[in-house]
């Protein structure tokens, strides 16, 4: 069974361009929710991401797992790939 991969960004954000980077680096396909202006959209990322309001937000099967910093973290304590793995 592959992950469930889901990621919140802008197009033109930077941490977003570099943490679909990371995911697309390890074969990973994942669903993409482009919120550029819309605050409806990211009012209800923001309610799953348990108030965070900054792009990109990740989640794995569900689970919320960060932005940029959380996701290379993950990658860094080899922990990411346990996680696309369940």
């Amino acid at each position: 069974m592959t992950a469930n991969v889901e990621i919140y960004t802008w197009r033109s954000c930077p941490f977003c361009i570099r943490a679909k980077a990371l995911l697309k680096s390890k074969g990973v396909e994942f669903t993409e929710y482009a919120i550029d202006g819309d605050e409806v959209a990211r009012a209800k990322m923001a309610q799953r991401a348990n108030g965070r309001r900054s792009v990109p937000q990740i989640f794995i099967n569900d689970q919320h797992v960060g932005g940029c910093d959380d996701i290379y973290a993950l990658e860094a304590q080899g922990k990411l790939d346990v996680l696309l793995q369940a």
